[in-house]
């Protein structure tokens, strides 16, 4: 089986993506005008790439069936950093209510970031139940149905969620809005279609693919979509996140190209690093973001020279972070571990 070279380039452009977007709520602090939202078109994508990637490794590595204890490894390395960190976020949101004179139960502030899912860790949630849904694919043989027409009526599913959740102004507490699978399940079945259709074998490489799924991956329509939605965001018609409708379409035309145009792609030493400290990067960014602030808040720095400083205090206490964590298992476990990556 060759290796899949796409999901290095993948994985590295959702991490930057996450990264970067983050950075964005810092910078629109000080400035959001048109550049700053034009910015933030190719940062939408982050969250659905990881979880895409997910999906997809799991269906190549493990085919019809998953290993014992697949959901136990999972658990371990995905919700027990996930108390960890939010544990760490929610008790510095307590103090820094605290401080401004704004009190809030511990307890009662540690309920909205661990149950309601509040703060940036609400991705690993929607992975977990991912993971289960894989599992439960490969414990009912589900494999054999088609799953195309499962992901057309995936993303009706999911743009009638997003789209019906704004029209009537869903607020439930936290981000439980965010975490609720029926938003994401067309990433799930985009995995799906995508490795029932890989070439896994050099000699495959060359194998034909659906009609419609070699015209979607086109740059031709990527680039029209692209067009269309920076139009909206110059005439103010588009809000910026990963929860939005018009994702879906710009997430699935992206992803079936750079499936196609990065296949066979060997992927640079940076990037692969990059691949190694993902995780930690992800969980990690926004408290360096913090402390960086807190830093240069006195200092007036122009906004190209802030946000360098948030760049860089970002992306190198993060993975000093996950290198000093994964000194260690429990320390990988508790803190994020890093990814294996062949470099060769």
């Amino acid at each position: 089986m060759r290796k899949i070279e796409e999901i290095y380039w993948l994985r590295a452009y959702g991490c930057m993506a996450v990264f970067l977007f983050h950075l964005l709520d810092h910078v629109n602090q000080r400035v959001d005008n048109v550049a700053t939202d034009l910015m933030r078109l190719p940062l939408v994508l982050g969250t659905p790439i990881f979880l895409f990637i997910s999906i997809f490794v799991f269906a190549v590595r493990y085919d019809k069936s998953v290993p014992e204890g697949f959901l136990t490894q999972r658990v371990k390395y995905v919700m027990v950093p996930y108390f960890v960190y939010g544990f760490i976020y929610s008790t510095a949101e307590w103090v820094r209510l605290q401080m401004a004179g704004e009190p809030v139960g511990f307890l009662a502030n540690a309920v909205e970031y661990f149950v309601y899912a509040g703060w940036h860790g609400y991705f690993l949630i929607i992975a977990m139940q991912f993971y289960v849904a894989y599992w439960l694919f490969a414990r009912w043989q589900l494999w054999r149905l088609n799953p195309v027409p499962w992901l057309w009526g995936a993303c009706i599913v999911s743009m009638g969620y997003w789209g019906l959740a704004y029209e009537f102004n869903v607020a439930w507490p936290g981000y439980l809005l965010w975490i609720a699978p029926l938003g994401w399940i067309y990433v799930f079945f985009l995995a799906l279609v995508l490795v029932r259709y890989y070439p896994l074998a050099p000699e495959s490489l060359l194998a034909q693919r659906p009609t419609w799924m070699q015209q979607m991956a086109s740059p031709v329509w990527l680039a029209v979509l692209v067009v269309v939605l920076v139009a909206a965001t110059l005439a103010s018609w588009l809000a910026f996140s990963s929860k939005e409708v018009w994702v879906i379409p710009f997430f699935v035309l992206f992803t079936l190209c750079a499936m196609r145009y990065l296949a066979g792609r060997p992927a640079p030493i940076w990037v692969r690093q990059l691949n190694a400290y993902s995780f930690g990067i992800y969980l990690a960014h926004p408290m360096f973001f913090v402390l960086a602030d807190l830093a240069v808040a006195p200092l007036a720095l122009p906004i190209v020279v802030y946000a360098l400083v948030l760049m860089v205090v970002g992306v190198v206490g993060s993975v000093a972070l996950n290198q000093l964590a994964n000194t260690s298992v429990l320390g990988a476990m508790l803190l994020g571990k890093r990814l294996k990556v062949a470099y060769s």
